[in-house]
């Protein structure tokens, strides 16, 4: 039986890449000279550095714009409030991936209610989608596609 998965992923490489370039940015402009200003990638996070709270503003527009050009979805950004110790302000954005329980389920419930001729179950943190057809697999991907999602959602693991 024909199946596909629905995951949120992120490109780990597209993401350094793209923090690289926002790095290269910070330290070039004009408005950063002479600052501590830096962006750091963790396991599923970055942590921005920054003087005074002001330049982390600044600085935020600066990462979202690297990541878009490298094609890697915003939605998946979580900004926290920023922090404020001795004359340092840090504020760390995290990387959300793979499906929550709450997604998973809002994911299964949209494909009921759509009425397709396919099953969908939860997996972890992705949802397996099976149907008799390669038609009514394609119709649900093209519905999901439609769909509103707090995350940006990808489809793998066709098989026919």
């Amino acid at each position: 039986m024909p199946s596909f998965d629905v995951v949120s992923e992120l490109d780990s490489h597209e993401v350094s890449n793209a923090l690289d370039q926002a790095n290269r940015e910070v330290t070039t402009r004009y408005d950063f000279k002479g600052t501590n200003a830096r962006f750091e990638q963790g396991e599923d996070l970055v942590t921005m550095h920054a003087d005074v709270e002001f330049q982390l503003q600044q600085m935020l527009p600066i990462l979202h714009e690297k990541l878009i050009k490298r094609g890697v979805d915003i939605r998946c950004l979580e900004v926290k409030d920023p922090e404020t110790t001795n004359m340092k302000s840090r504020q760390v954005v995290l990387m959300r991936t793979g499906l929550d329980k709450e997604l998973a389920k809002k994911v299964v419930k949209f494909l009921k209610e759509k009425k397709l001729k396919v099953q969908s179950q939860v997996q972890g943190d992705q949802v397996r989608v099976t149907g008799k057809k390669r038609d009514d697999l394609q119709e649900a991907i093209a519905s999901l596609r439609e769909g509103e999602f707090d995350l940006p959602l990808q489809f793998n693991n066709f098989r026919d």
